[in-house]
């Protein structure tokens, strides 16, 4: 069963790692900002559930496991709240201009 475990956490946190390392490459590929924020804040999020994910079965305890889980939907609530506040800010800046 620890093997089935070792497996899983290494897939999820590679996993995560890849999604991390797709949402830079969208960063710094993407033509502007609004696209870039989108490609940042979604492989982001998909990418820290994910190794979230295959950290829980190494939480030594249920509390560490609910500190996990409470770190991930905390980093989701401020995720969305400053993509919509970058992106309400440059929608204003393109109407100005």
């Amino acid at each position: 069963m620890s093997l089935a475990l070792d497996i899983f956490s290494l897939a999820a946190i590679g996993a995560g790692a890849f999604f991390f390392f797709a949402g830079t490459v969208g960063l710094l590929r993407f033509p502007d900002s609004l696209t870039r924020l989108h490609a940042l804040t979604k492989a982001d999020n998909l990418g820290l559930g994910l190794i979230v994910l295959g950290l829980l079965p190494r939480a030594g305890s249920l509390l560490d496991a609910l500190r996990l889980i409470a770190i991930w939907a905390l980093i989701q609530l401020s995720g969305a709240a400053t993509a919509q506040l970058i992106g309400r800010a440059l929608s204003r800046r393109e109407a100005a201009e």
